[in-house]
């Protein structure tokens, strides 16, 4: 039987809670999504977008890929939340650290992601999200970050100056329609980054929000980090 993938669609994968721990004192709650019967090709730890203004680890596209990428792209998929925010999952313990605490967060998903020997760690961050990856994310198990609806608000020049130096890759995409950065502001802006790709989206607003512009993004993160798996299947 075939069936289209919906908004909704869930497909089978290894689902376990899990616990981070800061270098700070703190337990964030998230969970891990690993394909059902293989290892993983890849790992995408998920950032995910202002906790206050409702941004957490069921951040649509982000719950979508757990959904959908350990089946369809041999993907491990980690999201969780950052301090003080809240899902369906609980609560991580702290508060919001405007950006800057937060760095102990980034480093203890990344610590996880060690430590259970999950392979080829990409972030992908979304929107302050993006903020943490190109802030926090310079480390050296990272393979690349890809950025959706980048601010750069609080990452400076001199974060991007830094990315640079670090020299992994780099994606960022842009929605035509974005309410803080839009493909042609952020061309100039990321110019600094030699190993950049802006991918501008047709159509697209900051939120990604109907079910193409889900497929684009991750058929676009799928293209970085598995390419083999791609393009997407968009039945099962």
């Amino acid at each position: 039987m075939v069936a289209e993938i919906r908004a909704s669609t869930v497909l089978p994968a290894r689902r376990e809670d899990i616990e981070l721990h800061t270098a700070d004192g703190l337990t964030l709650v998230g969970e891990i999504a690993l394909p059902e019967d293989r290892p993983p090709a890849a790992t995408l730890v998920c950032l995910h977008p202002l906790p206050t203004h409702g941004g957490m680890m069921d951040s649509h596209v982000l719950r979508k890929a757990s959904y959908r990428l350990p089946a369809l792209a041999d993907l491990a998929v980690l999201r969780f939340n950052t301090r003080g925010t809240t899902s369906d999952r609980g609560t991580s313990e702290g508060a919001f650290g405007h950006g800057q605490d937060e760095r102990f967060d980034v480093a203890a998903a990344l610590e996880y992601a060690e430590f259970h020997d999950l392979p080829r760690p990409w972030l992908v961050g979304w929107s302050f999200g993006t903020e943490l990856a190109l802030k926090w994310g310079r480390d050296p198990l990272v393979e690349g970050a890809i950025l959706l609806s980048p601010p750069l608000h609080r990452a400076t020049d001199a974060d991007l100056d830094a990315w640079a130096e670090f020299g992994r890759p780099l994606v960022a995409l842009v929605p035509e329609h974005d309410d803080y950065l839009r493909p042609d502001e952020a061309r100039t802006r990321f110019a600094r980054v030699p190993q950049v790709e802006v991918v501008g989206v047709e159509g697209a607003k900051h939120l990604w929000v109907g079910e193409p512009y889900v497929r684009i993004v991750l058929d676009e993160i799928v293209k970085r980090v598995n390419p083999a798996a791609g393009p997407l299947p968009t039945q099962v």
